[in-house]
């Protein structure tokens, strides 16, 4: 797999591993021992966000870190009008088939941004998987959008940008993809001095391969169309997760001062908590020892 040596250095005790499923190739790594944890990562990253954390948390956990299809070494599949192929319930049909490829038909979640919003539709659409979940800088998609401030709009300006039809939003992408990685997490809070060389180098690496930024595209069109469908037939039918959550932001971030995390979260799901850590959006890479602490205060062992 394509992480720089030096990043590998980090999961140096690691079994990479490529599950395929409908035709979709599903990467990621295995490392650690106990209970099993699934992370999932956020756009515009890969399973690499982890690196700061993951070798603690191998010492209690087994840990399995997926790029999610689209990003990373995952496969990049065809899309249609009604992006399908990129609805947080595919890709949660994903995470589970490698969880179960790896053993484990129950299982914890962690989960930050895009994974984030993925997690929230495992734990919904398949609630017998998911124990319990902690989800990283995000309120529910429907709420976001029908919430959505200038305030908002100006500092994810991304959410918009990216939802325009093709192939506008591609030709742009593509024309410096580095650039435009490093706009988007760059303008945030902590600036690119919050990434490791070796991670930014491998987001860097990954949104060049060939059908990024479609697919980056399609995970954002899925999310203001087919994956509001989805939240909006949960709320119709009165469905909420029943699994404990946790839920935390960076108190420098937009998601925490645009809007009421908690409350958003309490019509969502039936036993929510959380709080805000002293960072931006990039928590698991700004604030590792506060995540850490978060993480073993919340899940079991």
């Amino acid at each position: 797999m394509g992480i720089t040596k030096t990043s590998a250095d980090v999961f140096d005790l690691s079994t990479t591993f490529s599950v395929t499923r409908q035709g979709v190739r599903l990467s990621g790594r295995t490392l650690g021992r106990g209970r099993p944890l699934l992370l999932l990562h956020g756009h515009p990253q890969t399973h690499a966000m982890w690196h700061r954390i993951a070798p603690a948390l191998a010492q209690r956990f087994t840990l399995v870190l997926m790029d999610l299809r689209g990003y990373g070494d995952s496969g990049r599949p065809a899309s249609d009008d009604e992006h399908l192929a990129y609805s947080k319930r595919e890709m949660a049909a994903d995470a589970l088939a490698v969880m179960q490829h790896h053993g484990f038909d129950r299982f914890q979640v962690l989960a930050h941004d895009r994974g984030a919003r993925v997690a929230h539709r495992l734990a919904a659409d398949h609630p017998q998987a998911v124990e319990r979940l902690m989800l990283l800088d995000i309120a529910p998609t429907l709420a976001m959008y029908q919430n959505t401030s200038e305030a908002f709009a100006r500092a994810y300006w991304h959410w918009f940008f990216l939802i325009q039809p093709p192939p506008l939003p591609e030709a742009l992408i593509e024309s410096d993809p580095v650039r435009y990685l490093r706009s988007v997490m760059g303008r945030r809070h902590a600036g690119l001095a919050a990434f490791a060389p070796q991670a930014l180098a491998e987001y860097e690496r990954c949104i060049q391969i060939s059908g990024t930024a479609h697919s980056l595209c399609e995970d954002y069109r899925a999310s203001a169309t087919i994956d509001l469908d989805h939240d909006r037939a949960d709320v119709a039918a009165g469905q909420r997760l029943e699994q404990p959550l946790r839920v935390l932001w960076g108190e420098h971030g937009a998601v925490g001062q645009c809007f009421d995390v908690l409350s958003l979260w309490r019509q969502r799901a039936a036993q929510v908590s959380g709080q805000s850590l002293p960072c931006g959006h990039y928590i698991a890479e700004e604030a590792p020892q506060a995540l850490l602490e978060e993480v073993f205060g919340f899940f079991e062992d």
